[in-house]
């Protein structure tokens, strides 16, 4: 009751009754601010006995259409379809009308626009307005992709008035290329939010690229991993089919999973609306000619930076796998979802291959296992002979990154012939394209594989072999083994550098001055090149040679540097400028001595910038490779949280938890909150929590005591609930915890959850009651 008060009392302050356009008598009696007012006794009737006029909602705001959070409408179509990820879906034009995804769309698309994300409370009504408008458009078969002057919706960076625009403008907007539009953006995005789950839940775990949670560092660690032993490889490059497919093959690859003809229909007109490009004649014959003195640019205020010169470096060493991203029609974002899903069939091909051409044999090291996924022995030592006769096991492995395949056979290579001759069958069958035997090439181990700018080779090792003999006699002996070494290859270093202007030469390298940063300061160069060389040292982490490689780096930086500086600061030299400046260029460098005080004064009163120097200047200050076991079934961190979640929220799991309950002796949370109420709305006393789970502490001795104040906590907070919610209250709170085994256990007015298995807590959740 006293809680209903004050509430109330809140209401009434936050909305004051609204008060008429014409001061009447009357109005000069209720206000207690108006001249004439009696004494406070008014100013207490006011707030005491005027009913509250609450605001009518207004049924046109497009705000209303928001039930719920996007997010979690997000995450609720990612459980359904890891849920039942081989089910037929039919019926997606219902998410295509929850308003909660466009504005979810909207906040992901402003945020790459204008390079600042935007709450949802800043959004405007007009803005809200126009994108329900575009929801309409696009559920009424209205939407044209790709539109050039009538737009429902525009960028918030768009300040254009269209109407006012000469002919010769609206020409050059009509025949020339320009930007996807932003309502194309839009809608490119709401599609790929109700798509991307379903797929991803059925997509094989043999591709990598255009994934969340998989990248080229996942790639590398798999073949570590399961690539061990592999004589001869296959390596293919289908990058042609990122270019573009056929409208039919694109739209039944996506229809074995997807009969919803809203979903389809709109994807097809995004493939089949032609795109607007320049003429290349035209560009050619009207060459600007460029000014001598260019102004510089100034960006606007909601106008995003662009990338800094470290990443814009860094994106030169993209490697030839990376490099191509699909863009199909006015799919934009989507065009590597639909890349994934027709080159899905083809990792499904190749998984059906694997299990055909798996033979194993039980005198062989490894793979000797009836089911052929448990391996015997250690796989980074495959074998001390390095051989593949007929009494080896015969084993083939896949993996695809984007357009590009690498197959590793353990065979003869007669096997990996039949395999490519089949491969090149069905990518004319299924994909139109034709591959000859050059565009698939069989190479042995022992010349070494070329894979995400990685080579794939084998080095021979000598290991010491120690076992116990006849007699208990330790002999130790010489053994001859082999291992799979994944190394970066210098070569295409040196090849990347030089591309990006680092480089001359063909023989010797010898570093370039980046005049791109000529302008800066010297402690802001050092630290984009600091950031760029962390970023190499990042992407060589799973390098066997990771040291040699980075040294090299940091030799071309540095001596890119050394000389920018030599230039800027007229000092002539390399060797005078590591003279002044030390080894990893630290010490501030000047035109002329003399003209100013010392760098530690004017770093001291804060008029100067502190100087990084430069990382990785010796060998050893690099780090070592990084060797960390990865599982052999490894899967993404989302995908396992939610298969473990659809796992605990599965109702046999509940009866296993349930009757694992009563074996061990335990009460319940829910249990147990609803004996604390019962037996206080029964008995008016506060029962001790010890008295409760008494038995269970018999039991379970692992148990902690807990005191009478957290009792005292969980009855205060459910009695003030109604009676038939009294037994539901529990049960609720913790169903938000995927319902796990629970034990109670005190430590501070907290109890936590723990979820038993054989037997011991093994994982705890925390609630704070």
């Amino acid at each position: 009751m006293h809680r209903r008060i004050t509430v109330f009392t809140l209401q009434v302050l936050r909305n004051p009754p609204i008060t008429p356009s014409q001061r009447t008598p009357l109005y000069s009696q209720l206000n207690p601010f108006a001249r004439g007012a009696a004494n406070g006794l008014t100013f207490f009737r006011f707030f005491s006995f005027t009913p509250v006029h609450r605001r009518v909602p207004d049924s046109d705001d497009p705000a209303n259409l928001m039930k719920e959070d996007g997010v979690s409408v997000c995450s609720q179509m990612w459980i359904e379809n890891f849920r039942e990820p081989d089910r037929l879906v039919s019926n997606l034009t219902s998410y295509l009308r929850r308003f909660e995804l466009w504005v979810l769309a909207y906040q992901k698309v402003c945020a790459d626009e204008i390079g600042a994300y935007v709450p949802r409370s800043s959004i405007t009504r007009s803005a809200l307005e126009d994108l329900l408008a575009l929801r309409n458009a696009v559920l009424d078969n209205r939407f044209k992709w790709g539109a050039r002057l009538e737009f429902i919706i525009k960028s918030p960076k768009d300040k254009t008035e269209y109407e006012s625009l000469s002919k010769r403008k609206i020409k050059a907007i009509l025949t020339t290329t320009q930007p996807a539009p932003f309502q194309d953006k839009l809608v490119q995005e709401v599609l790929f939010m109700i798509l991307e789950p379903i797929y991803e839940s059925r997509f094989s775990q043999k591709s990598f690229a255009f994934r969340p949670g998989r990248n080229a560092h996942t790639v590398l660690r798999v073949i570590r991993r399961n690539f061990a032993g592999y004589l001869w490889y296959i390596k293919g490059d289908l990058s042609v089919i990122l270019d573009g497919l056929k409208v039919g093959l694109v739209m039944s690859a996506l229809m074995r999973d997807v009969r919803d003809k809203k979903i389809i229909d709109l994807i097809k007109m995004a493939l089949v609306t032609p795109v607007i490009t320049s003429p290349v004649d035209g560009e050619e014959k009207k060459k600007k000619k460029k000014r001598k003195y260019q102004k510089k640019k100034v960006l606007a205020e909601d106008e995003p930076k662009p990338d800094p010169y470290w990443l814009e470096t860094f994106f030169g060493f993209a490697p030839e796998e990376a490099e191509k991203l699909p863009s199909w029609g006015h799919c934009g974002i989507l065009s590597p979802l639909l890349a994934n899903i027709c080159l899905d069939e083809l990792d499904r091909w190749m998984e059906g291959k694997i299990k055909d051409f798996y033979c194993p044999s039980k005198s062989d090291v490894i793979w000797n296992s009836p089911e052929g996924e448990a391996e015997q022995g250690n796989t980074s030592w495959p074998e001390f002979v390095p051989t593949s006769g007929p009494d080896k096991t015969r084993k083939m492995d896949y993996i695809r990154f984007g357009g590009h395949i690498l197959i590793g056979i353990r065979g003869p290579r007669a096997d990996a012939a039949t395999l490519r001759k089949q491969l090149i069958e069905f990518c004319d069958q299924k994909y139109m394209i034709k591959l000859d035997n050059e565009s698939l090439p069989i190479e042995h181990i022992t010349k070494g594989i070329m894979f995400l700018d990685h080579v794939l080779c084998r080095r021979v090792v000598y290991p010491t072999l120690r076992y116990t003999a006849t007699g208990g006699k330790i002999i130790s002996e010489k053994g001859v083994g082999t291992l799979l070494s994944v190394t970066a290859s210098l070569k295409q270093c040196i090849k990347q550098f030089r591309k990006l202007n680092f480089l001359k030469g063909d023989r010797e390298p010898d570093p370039q001055p980046c005049f791109r940063m000529f302008h800066a300061t010297q402690a802001h160069t050092n630290a984009q090149m600091n950031k760029f060389l962390s970023t190499m040292v990042e992407w060589y982490r799973y390098a066997d040679n990771r040291k040699k490689v980075v040294n090299f780096c940091s030799y071309i930086i540095r001596g890119s540097l050394a000389k920018l500086y030599a230039a800027k600061y007229k000092l002539r030299s390399r060797a005078k400028v590591y003279k002044i400046g030390a080894r990893n260029l630290s010490r501030p460098l000047k035109e002329r001595k003399g003209q100013s005080p010392e760098y530690q004064n004017l770093l001291r009163m804060g008029l100067a910038e502190s100087i990084d120097g430069l990382q990785y200047t010796r060998m050893s200050l690099i780090p070592e490779a990084d060797y960390t076991p990865f599982p052999s079934n490894w899967r993404p961190d989302h995908e396992k949280a939610l298969v473990e979640y659809i796992r605990l929220d599965d109702p046999k799991t509940l009866e296993e938890q349930r009757s694992c309950i009563r074996e061990q002796g335990l009460v319940s949370p829910q249990d147990y909150i609803s004996m604390l109420v019962w037996n206080y709305k029964r008995n008016a006393i506060v029962m001790d929590q010890l008295s409760l789970v008494k038995s269970a502490v018999n039991s379970t001795k692992d148990l902690e005591k807990t005191d009478f104040a957290t009792g005292a906590i969980i009855v205060i907070t459910y009695v003030l609930l109604p009676m038939p919610l009294m037994f539901f209250a529990g049960s609720w709170v913790f169903s938000f915890y995927l319902y796990p085994i629970l034990a109670i256990l005190k430590h501070g007015g907290v109890i936590r959850l723990g979820r038993i298995g054989d037997g011991t807590l093994s994982k705890f959740y925390t609630l704070n009651l």
